[in-house]
């Protein structure tokens, strides 16, 4: 065995450290269902912390909060820090927040867990990409990062539905205790299997303008925020879309349809990320787009809308493993500090999906929601073929 392989946490050349790379992964699990949990149990929660249903879902908005504005400074601050020891911290968070979570009687007191639950998953998604990328050889670095990543569509598919089953046939209380267990048992698995690595130097850290000047971090960055704002202004409104469509008693079917799917399409990802990047990347695009055109021609027509949600599921499935793959081989020694920025573009993405949406429920219509994200996605096309004619004829 080489000083290489010891160095990436292989057992064997060219083969992906499966272990290391699912404990990743299921930080990445908890991560997504810290953040949706409360939009599941919107009742329960506000029944026992005596607030309305749009109280509670502002805990939703103080996590994207707290990532939007920790993720950038908080990892521009710990480039020198073992990496291992920031991972473990990051998930320590978790379990502190979410036991404060299942026993806070206090609403103000759970908004502020929320908000450093957010902080804390700030730098998780920060470090993930990077973490998964040092583990292996080059020629397997987008593969691990699809399996990092994995634990995203799984929470969002199966998680969070089972999350809020079991918070409503026992408390939700308990379903946030669930997590802080699993969290715990978590720190373990890291502790045994994901190896170590170190910080960067002085001499060697990267401003944050550094980096977002390098060739191609733009494109990514702007791609990233279009693409996720389009997918936000679609998920959040779903239900009043698809009420306007007949088919209000569907919302969860089609979700899980979604989910499923894109489940699929991160494993084409996985597949397919090491030598077809930004061709995966316009084709997630193009079948975007797609699927924004099938729903807002579909009516009230349901096979058509799930043909739609089938498209929607796999160009997102893998989204977030290519725009973070992109962004860490642009970046380079400075692929940490990228990851910070594309952490942030996606909340904001998130808030500005809430807002444009509701803009649009109320001011033209749930028909006009598709088509929004349709406008956006062409524009994101845009972006990635004058970046790839940048690229054609030396531009930097």
């Amino acid at each position: 065995m080489t000083s290489k392989t010891i160095e990436c946490g292989l057992s064997t050349p060219g083969r992906l450290p499966l272990r290391s790379l699912l404990a990743l992964a299921t930080a990445g699990f908890i991560t997504i269902l810290t953040e949706a949990l409360p939009a599941g149990l919107l009742p329960q929660m506000g029944v026992s912390l005596n607030v309305s249903d749009a109280m509670v879902g502002q805990l939703v908005t103080f996590y994207a909060i707290g990532s939007l504005v920790a993720a950038i400074p908080l990892t521009s601050a710990t480039q020198g820090w073992r990496r291992r020891r920031l991972l473990l911290l990051a998930i320590g968070g978790f379990a502190f927040v979410n036991t404060i979570t299942a026993i806070s009687t206090s609403y103000i007191l759970t908004l502020v867990a929320r908000f450093l639950a957010g902080v804390s998953a700030g730098l998780l998604w920060a470090l993930l990409a990077g973490y998964a990328r040092r583990m292996v050889e080059s020629d397997l670095q987008g593969r691990a990062i699809a399996v990092a990543m994995v634990g995203t569509p799984l929470a969002l598919s199966f998680g969070v539905p089972l999350g809020a089953f079991l918070g409503t046939v026992m408390s939700w209380r308990y379903t946030f205790g669930i997590m802080t267990a699993l969290t715990v048992l978590l720190i373990g698995w890291i502790l045994t299997v994901v190896p170590d690595f170190p910080g960067q130097p002085q001499e060697q850290r990267l401003t944050l303008v550094s980096v977002f000047s390098m060739a191609g971090v733009r494109a990514v960055l702007s791609t990233t925020s279009l693409f996720v704002l389009a997918h936000n202004i679609l998920y959040t409104y779903i239900a009043p879309f698809l009420l306007q469509a007949g088919m209000s008693g569907q919302v969860h079917t089609v979700l899980f349809v979604f989910g499923l799917t894109a489940l699929v399409g991160i494993w084409i990802v996985g597949v397919l990320i090491d030598h077809w990047l930004w061709t995966l990347i316009l084709m997630s695009i193009v079948f975007f787009i797609c699927a924004g055109c099938i729903l807002g021609f579909a009516g009230t027509n349901p096979p058509v809308i799930y043909a739609g949600a089938v498209l929607w599921g796999l160009s997102f499935g893998g989204a977030a493993t290519l725009f973070q793959t992109a962004s860490a081989r642009r970046a380079g020694e400075g692929a940490d500090i990228a990851q910070s920025m594309i952490v942030t573009g996606w909340n904001a993405a998130i808030a500005g999906g809430g807002i444009i949406g509701g803009i649009l429920i109320n001011y033209v219509g749930a028909t006009a929601i598709p088509w929004t994200a349709t406008a956006l996605l062409l524009c994101a096309l845009v972006v990635v073929f004058r970046f790839e004619e940048k690229e054609a004829i030396g531009v930097r």
